[in-house]
């Protein structure tokens, strides 16, 4: 062993022992700190959308990983229509059968587009996969026995969200507004594929974590009696409902139980917490900045806002 690789472990273990020491010396403050109620609140609901989103996020990124190393090329081109603006609404039908939630479809959305798919109609498959699939609209009808419509409200709404956001990269996108990670896949396939799915896992779930801390924090930050002071304004309160939706950052699967206990506001403005929230949210912007990049996420995020919302109070002016 050299001088060098001696002084470099010793300097290691003195790191070592010098952090050691700090977290004695602060234990007595660390532990007040971490004994607040905020304190408190803040780790139960980042924790909560982590633990939400990882069984979702493997799902996706194994589903991600299979789709790069073992389905051909021509296959999506024989699968999805030739002509793009039919593609968009058929990709968006394909997210209405596969069970997964916003943390899966990013990776998934990111493999068609690498296989060669249209941008439009993967991302149409991103935005209806987790609004659309069976166990979001199951949960919906447990949520809301009393109103079977909402489950109707919620598919058609996020159904034509997902559709217009797809017509609209059609005619307004621009390629090079997306940067999709490079993924390499030489040797064998099985091998390929656990170095994509490892790739997207670390990837992905980075921003994961960045956006549910985000999540976590805004959370804490809102004052509960606010919400009460809008539920009296109806305009107000779908705004508020979707901007809500956003901030929380809640898993597809779960979020409609949340809407179902904000009965103070119309059903509206619940419909557009569950049309708005797996399409738009704190931890999808941050998956989509890292899957897709951050010129890409911060003109999408916006324009799905808007079309979301808009698609959520037509419906419901509608059926209500």
């Amino acid at each position: 062993m050299t001088d060098t690789e001696v002084g470099r472990r010793a300097g290691s273990v003195e790191v070592l022992a010098g952090l050691l020491i700090l977290v004695l010396l602060v234990r007595g403050p660390l532990d007040d700190v971490l004994g607040t109620p905020i304190v408190q609140t803040w780790t139960t609901v980042f924790v909560s959308i982590v633990l939400q989103a990882v069984p979702f996020l493997v799902f996706g990124v194994t589903l991600s990983a299979a789709i790069a190393v073992f389905v051909p090329r021509e296959f999506f081109a024989k699968a999805l229509p030739k002509r793009p603006v039919l593609a968009v609404p058929a990709a968006a039908a394909t997210g209405m059968v596969l069970p997964g939630c916003e943390c899966g479809s990013v990776p998934v959305a990111g493999a068609l587009v690498r296989k060669g798919v249209t941008p439009a109609a993967a991302l149409a498959f991103l935005l209806a996969a987790p609004a659309l699939n069976p166990v979001v609209l199951a949960a919906t009808a447990i949520a809301f026995p009393d109103q079977p419509s909402m489950v109707f409200a919620r598919a058609a709404a996020g159904l034509a969200a997902s559709v217009v956001m797809g017509w609209l990269w059609l005619g307004l996108g621009r390629t090079e507004w997306i940067k999709l990670p490079a993924h390499a896949h030489d040797g064998p396939r099985w091998r390929a594929f656990a170095g994509a799915a490892g790739h997207d896992l670390v990837h992905a779930g980075g921003f994961l974590v960045i956006g549910a801390m985000a999540a976590a924090t805004l959370n804490v930050l809102i004052p509960g009696r606010w919400l009460q002071t809008v539920a009296d304004h109806p305009l107000l309160g779908v705004l508020a409902l979707s901007l809500l939706a956003v901030l929380l950052s809640i898993c597809s699967e779960a979020d409609a139980f949340v809407a179902a206990s904000l009965s103070q506001f119309s059903l509206t403005a619940r419909l557009a917490f569950l049309v708005v929230g797996p399409m738009v949210d704190l931890k999808l912007f941050a998956m989509q900045a890292g899957t897709f990049g951050r010129r890409f996420a911060a003109r999408f995020a916006p324009a799905t806002f808007v079309v979301a919302l808009g698609c959520a109070v037509v419906t419901g002016t509608v059926l209500w």
